[in-house]
């Protein structure tokens, strides 16, 4: 049994089953990180209800809502954009 474990067939076919395994827990960690991340952020949709909600009760102007929805605007739109273009590929 030695012997064969020894040979270049059997090393190889290990070392390429540890490649794999390897490579396997990679993926796990990047998805692991890559959904953690994201979890903590608020979504540019999120970031317009509380501006909005702050507009209706006073605490921002209408201009200083204004100015704030159109740079959200544009990346919730971004946002859409990329999502849309996600399913294409």
């Amino acid at each position: 049994m030695l012997e064969f474990l020894r040979s270049t067939t059997a090393q190889a076919v290990i070392w390429v089953t540890v490649l794999i395994v390897l490579c396997m827990v990679a993926v796990y960690v990047v998805k692991w990180f890559r959904n953690r991340h994201d979890s903590g952020q608020p979504r540019h949709s999120e970031w317009l209800t509380g501006f909005r909600e702050m507009s209706e009760h006073g605490g921002l102007t209408p201009e200083e809502f204004r100015q704030i929805k159109s740079v959200l605007g544009k990346k919730l739109q971004h946002d859409l954009d990329s999502k849309d273009t996600e399913g294409d590929g």
